[in-house]
């Protein structure tokens, strides 16, 4: 009692005083950045300036106000202003980006690209994790580069696997790029970051839990188990959500503000269910959004319809660009690792080429089910290559590995990392525009609504097989083509179970509301298309 009595005075001086001061210079830096960042995209926007995308114009901010406070003297204050943490990241900015990504699908062109998209996101991520992990831990043995073990090789490769194509999507979307294209990096997108975050957790989880000797089957079962755990709380959420909106009777003038606020918390349920489950609550709230756009979202009144569509747009928005421009200041700011220059350059030379593994032979196991007419063509399997730029996840999850891994490794991750982002921002975000003309794949996105295009024949739609083998006896090749075949046809299966089934028994209006919504009025990356 007598301690107590001497220390608190000391305190209520401090505390008060200087630390409420320092919290309201820091919002007010905040906002400052923020308000700046909206107006100069608009600005851009406006002029067509494509070389500064909206995110590297948010990107620069940051960088240029850490870069003052850095030759100032007023840097300790500042970086106590501007105090961030990577769980403030994961819990509260990254939770509604995820949402919307989900939550912003228009189901036909999803769906009718389901297999294509599930190849790049699922199969595609892990070549990409596996080839940049193989390939940085192998520059280490050579000597080439900094030297790390194989399982951080691996967690570095996962969290390096994680594209942002936000400056590509706005960019795409104002020149009007393909509308296959779109929909094949939009698709990605969206299941990528779950897919990266989820195999950086399985392996953070084998290097802490395991020995380097573990059978390796036993950590592709345990992601397996992760994904399609946090898959199922995801789905499950959101049919709840469905039935309970269905049946509640809230859809009524007087109830409507109830109405909205159950629906923005069904969300942050589905993301903290999963999370305490020990599964990753951003695979789960990614499809919650999915489920919850097709089915709960056409039982609301149409008030709040409009009130939850402009709630979740306006969060994202501000989520991103405050994202962007902490990972500007926080890289001016952070004291990082240069004394391993090789690593960096190693580092982007492999993923790179773990990209191109990625998306080509991505692309040839796609082709191989798709008759000559509606193959994935050579120019978009390029500008898919070239879209796969590291932003917010890549950065938050190396901001954690600096915790998760000993001192000295998880820094020069971070370093490689944050250099990969600004890197892959300001040079392939503001060389996009100019990529998509050379490849000629720009004009031709913007001839009527996503949906209606999709069903035309230069839709990636599944297509009907008739499945022919040489004498009666399919050969190896054939039998693995057939197989592939019966999957991708299996996909199309999905949309006469949810129109004969699932919609009339979740919904109440038939969910027919967004399939006329074409897919570019919300883009995943919901703050930079212009709406």
């Amino acid at each position: 009692m007598e301690d107590h009595l001497q220390i608190s005075p000391a305190g209520a001086k401090a505390i008060p005083g200087k630390e409420q001061q320092a919290a309201g210079y820091g919002i007010l830096l905040q906002i400052m950045m923020l308000v700046l960042s909206f107006i100069i995209g608009h600005v851009l926007r406006r002029r067509h300036f494509y070389y500064i995308p909206e995110a590297s114009a948010s990107l620069l901010i940051g960088l240029i106000v850490g870069g003052l406070a850095n030759v100032s003297n007023t840097e300790t204050s500042i970086r106590a202003w501007f105090n961030f943490h990577e769980e403030f990241f994961f819990l509260f900015l990254l939770p509604p980006i995820i949402f919307q990504s989900g939550f912003s699908l228009s189901p036909k062109p999803f769906f009718s690209n389901f297999g294509a998209i599930i190849t790049f996101a699922i199969v595609g991520t892990f070549i990409a994790s596996f080839v940049t992990g193989i390939l940085v831990y192998l520059g280490g043995v050579t000597y080439l580069m900094y030297r790390l073990p194989f399982v951080e090789c691996l967690m570095f490769g996962a969290l390096i696997s994680a594209t942002d194509p936000v400056t590509v999507l706005s960019i795409f979307q104002e020149l009007g790029t393909d509308v296959n294209l779109y929909a094949l990096v939009f698709g990605e997108s969206v299941l990528n970051d779950a897919m990266a975050i989820s195999l950086y957790r399985t392996m953070s989880l084998v290097r802490s839990h395991m020995s380097t000797d573990q059978n390796y089957f036993m950590i592709t079962i345990r992601f397996v188990e992760t994904f399609m755990g946090s898959l199922s709380a995801g789905v499950g959420v959101g049919f709840v959500s469905a039935l309970l909106f269905k049946y509640a009777g809230l859809d009524i003038d007087n109830l409507q503000n109830l109405e909205s606020c159950l629906f923005v918390l069904f969300p942050y349920f589905s993301y903290m269910l999963a999370e305490g489950l020990g599964l990753s609550g951003i695979v789960s709230i990614l499809f919650t959004g999915v489920v919850m756009k097709r089915y709960t979202y056409p039982n609301l009144s149409e008030s709040s319809q409009r009130f939850v569509s402009a709630f979740f747009h306006l969060i994202s928005s501000l989520a991103e660009t405050f994202v962007f421009i902490y990972m500007g200041f926080d890289i001016a700011m952070e004291k990082h690792s240069w004394s391993h220059v090789g690593f960096i350059f190693f580092s982007i030379l492999f993923i790179v080429i773990a990209r191109a593994a990625n998306v080509f032979g991505c692309a040839y196991l796609v082709n191989l089910v798709r008759p000559p007419h509606q193959k994935i063509p050579a120019k978009h399997q390029k500008a898919l290559w070239y879209s796969g730029l590291r932003g917010a996840m890549a950065f938050a999850l190396a901001l954690q590995s600096v915790h998760d891994l000993p001192e000295g490794h998880g820094q020069t991750i971070f370093t490689a990392t944050t250099a990969i982002v600004v890197l892959t921002v300001l040079i392939i975000g503001g060389s996009t525009g100019t990529m998509l003309e050379a490849l000629e794949v720009v004009g031709d996105g913007q001839s009527g609504s996503m949906d209606e295009t999709f069903e035309g024949n230069n839709g990636y739609i599944a297509p009907s097989y008739s499945d022919e083998s040489y004498d009666g006896e399919p050969s190896s090749g054939n039998r693995f083509r057939m197989k592939l075949k019966e999957f991708h046809k299996s996909t199309t299966s999905f949309s006469a179970l949810d129109k004969n089934y699932l919609t009339p028994f979740f919904t109440t209006q038939g969910g027919d509301e967004d399939e006329d919504e074409p897919i570019m009025h919300s883009s995943r990356r919901a703050g930079y298309d212009g709406h």
